[in-house]
């Protein structure tokens, strides 16, 4: 095993053994909440965050309550760093296979 796979590898496993991770995407909405004398009656809409993923084809968002907004937005950004890892692994495989090497 190379060093640069042993590298990712170890960083994978530490990545998925000690924190969470989850699929998707955060999208920022504004939106108006319907109170009359509200400051979004006047346009400017409440910042909300949404988690948006794909299941079966259809996109699907779920609200994210402002106490969780810190820990979803590490959870996504962890899923996406162990893909860069496991693309990277991948990618040294790939070279292994193309250059017919063990």
């Amino acid at each position: 095993m190379s060093a640069a796979e042993r590298r990712a590898r170890s960083q994978l496993a530490q990545l998925l053994s000690q924190r969470a991770v989850i699929r998707g995407t955060l999208l920022v909405r504004k939106r108006k909440c319907g109170k009359p004398n509200c400051r979004c009656a006047r346009g400017e809409g409440h910042e909300n965050l949404f988690l948006v993923i794909s299941e079966n084809g259809r996109a699907r968002q779920f609200f994210v309550p402002k106490d969780w907004e810190s820990r979803v937005r590490l959870w996504v950004e962890d899923y996406h760093r162990a893909r860069e890892l496991l693309e990277e692994i991948s990618r040294i495989y790939w070279d292994k296979v193309r250059n017919r090497q063990d």
